[in-house]
């Protein structure tokens, strides 16, 4: 116990200490010319405030308590004795309730700094209903995203043959926008009677989500020299123009042969600038995953890697429920394609979060 105690107490410190460098950057007149840094400066700082707050109001009344103790210890005036006992009896109570509740909002409070996300959404199995259901997702997404106030930038898209949506990736970016989206990673199952399907059966088709950090440039050494780098015309359906010019990037990362391609816009400018931004995030959590293994695991037993092959979530049409299979419960269909998931996202950060506490 007094081992998890020093540990909480430092990485505290460590987060109050980060909150002073926070507000520093932000005084800046570099990162003040930046928009873009500033508001991610902004939502670092903003996302450790409550939390560090609540510390150092814990810091003032352990430094009280201390005083009270060097009091009755001195012994010196009976009057001052007894207020120091009284003021004691009132302390010690808050101090432990303070720190139990910083613990509790500590384990998933880097989730909160972390300002910006890639998702990324693919039809997986089912044919041209799996397209369609992708589609379905990623409006779900959408409507759960201007619910938050999140900014949703799309940095490629591929349209299924018959709708909906082959594949999708995204930037979205917004305060908490990586503890509302990061459980959404892993397989989507949706079973349904197609649009496709004349006979009335009910199919089953999955669309695969994942999500992942983006970080920024200073974050991550990527070197120019271990990217291989080819430049061809797009592929698939799209408009003259970007199927005969070469615009389409596609970027290999050779240390883990990590692939992105990229061909959205009609500008190579603009698919490179997106290329690297994707590759950066999957690089990036590559190396988290190796990194954090032994968290990774642990936590899978709870709440699920969020790996594309695990299968979290079905939507089961014919019952009008959407069955989270981490949590083990059922919530309301339309609720949730809606985009009205905070309900389900906050009962899995609970468990998330509790499980994590016992692990500090």
């Amino acid at each position: 116990m007094p081992e998890t105690h020093d540990t909480l107490i430092a990485k505290l410190e460590q987060m109050s200490s980060q909150y002073d460098s926070l507000e520093l950057e932000l005084t800046d007149p570099k990162v003040m010319a930046d928009h873009h840094l500033t508001r991610q400066v902004s939502i670092r700082r903003a996302a450790l405030a409550d939390l560090v707050g609540r510390y150092r109001t814990y810091r003032q009344c352990r430094a009280d308590i201390d005083e009270a103790n060097q009091i009755i210890s001195e012994d010196e005036d009976a009057e001052l004795v007894e207020l120091a006992r009284q003021q004691m009896s009132t302390l010690e109570p808050q101090a432990r309730k303070l720190l139990d509740e910083i613990a509790d909002e500590l384990v998933t409070a880097d989730d909160l700094t972390i300002g910006s996300v890639i998702l990324e959404v693919r039809a997986a199995s089912g044919g041209a209903e799996a397209a369609l259901w992708a589609g379905d997702l990623i409006e779900m997404y959408q409507r759960y995203a201007a619910r938050k106030r999140f900014t949703v930038s799309t940095l490629d898209a591929s349209q299924g043959e018959q709708g909906g949506v082959r594949n999708l990736v995204a930037s979205v970016q917004g305060a908490g926008v990586w503890q509302a989206l990061g459980y959404e990673g892993g397989v989507h199952c949706v079973k349904r009677v197609p649009q496709t399907e004349s006979q009335g059966r009910i199919h089953t088709s999955t669309a695969t989500v994942a999500v992942l950090p983006e970080p920024q440039t200073v974050q991550i050494d990527l070197p120019e020299s271990d990217v291989e780098i080819h430049v061809t015309t797009a592929q698939g359906p799209g408009g003259q123009n970007v199927n005969k010019v070469a615009t389409a990037v596609h970027m290999i990362h050779l240390p883990t042969r990590i692939e992105v391609r990229m061909q959205e816009s009609k500008s190579q400018h603009q698919n490179r600038q997106r290329a690297w931004q994707l590759l950066r995030a999957r690089v990036w959590d590559h190396f988290q995953r190796v990194k954090d293994a032994e968290r990774a695991e642990t936590r899978s037993k709870m709440i699920g890697s969020g790996e594309r092959s695990q299968r979290i979530r079905t939507y089961r049409f014919k019952e009008n429920i959407v069955v989270d299979h981490r949590l083990d419960r059922s919530f309301g269909l339309q609720t949730i394609l809606n985009g009205e998931l905070d309900e389900m996202v906050d009962a899995i950060i609970a468990v998330d979060r509790a499980q994590r506490l016992a692990a500090l």
